[in-house]
């Protein structure tokens, strides 16, 4: 399926999770099912894949070529996908941007590249998109860290960004400050050239869709893909009691799935799908390790509480 021409990122972006076999080996067979089952959704906008959810830093480009190969035979005709382009150098970024574009991906999410964390200066930044916008001619994500990493980009920095390289359309939001993340929401979507904010606070997410984002883009749509839709739209439509009831349902599992250790978050992701029926494993790549079993009884009590599995039987929720 040829990409979507003229897609701009908003709305609800689901990322997708990566199974892989007893061997490490990418699951082909759950992996199209569990595209299947997010790309099903009613009011979803994309589905992103080699990100963070895919653990893209423990998977080869091969591996990443395969991935946006199977997503696009599988769900490419259903909904526009958007790559991840993980790169620690900008030449690497901007061959993957190559790859990801002849694969017919319709955005980019670019990371930023982990030198960053030792300093960064605006030339950098600039130039680091530059190369990848040269590469492709998609509209591109920038994926905003809290500048505590040293990975995120200071404001005036962002500015410079979005004015030098127009194919920024939008950010992927992870300052993890409201005011910051509010400034964001501000500036950026009432540019002359809007660059749209899409959030990935996930832990709390109601309070960050109020500020007025156009959209999210989150690990854990792989999830609870329609709880984020349906709770997005009703934000959309200042219905603010709706969106706290749909916020209760959700805020057990976002305890479950962002307490510490962090990186753990998609890992607990698998196991919520392992005890929804949706996954036959939850075998994660190291340097991950498998979740303890006092977590995983955490994880099955969050879904109770939110309504997803049936506390009695042990069953996904009718």
């Amino acid at each position: 399926m040829p990409r979507r021409k003229g897609y701009v990122p908003h709305g609800v972006i689901p990322a997708v999770l990566l199974p892989f076999d007893g061997d490490l080996a990418i699951d082909e067979t759950s992996f199209r099912q569990h595209l299947r089952d997010v790309a099903a959704t009613d009011g979803i906008s994309a589905i992103t894949l080699n990100a963070h959810s895919t653990e893209v830093a423990s998977c080869t480009v091969d591996e990443q070529r395969r991935v946006l190969e199977v997503a696009q035979d599988e769900i490419g005709a259903i909904v526009p996908l958007i790559n991840g382009i993980w790169a620690d150098g900008s030449i690497e970024a901007a061959r993957l941007a190559r790859m990801a574009t002849k694969g017919g991906a319709s955005a980019l999410l670019v990371f930023p590249p982990a030198p960053f964390t030792l300093g960064q200066s605006p030339q950098m930044a600039v130039a680091h998109f530059k190369r990848i916008a040269d590469a492709t001619d998609l509209p591109l994500i920038a994926f905003q860290y809290p500048l505590a990493t040293g990975q995120g980009y200071p404001k005036d920095t962002l500015l410079k960004l979005v004015e030098e390289v127009p194919s920024i359309r939008a950010i992927k939001d992870w300052i993890g400050n409201v005011p910051h993340h509010e400034w964001h929401v501000r500036t950026l979507q009432s540019l002359p050239r809007p660059v749209n904010v899409l959030t990935t606070h996930s832990a709390w997410l109601f309070s960050s869709l109020v500020l007025g984002c156009n959209g999210l883009l989150s690990g854990s749509g792989s999830v609870i893909t329609a709880l984020q839709s349906a709770m997005f739209k009703a934000v959309q439509r200042n219905d603010l009691a709706e969106a706290k009831r749909l916020n209760d349902r959700i805020e057990p599992l976002m305890r479950a799935f962002y307490a510490d250790p962090f990186v753990d978050m998609h890992n607990r992701m698998k196991q919520a799908l392992v005890l929804l029926g949706h996954l036959p494993h939850a075998h994660v790549r190291p340097p991950l390790v498998k979740i303890e079993a006092a977590e995983v009884a955490r994880i099955r009590q969050g879904l109770i509480e939110a309504g997803l599995l049936d506390g009695k039987t042990g069953r996904r929720a009718a």
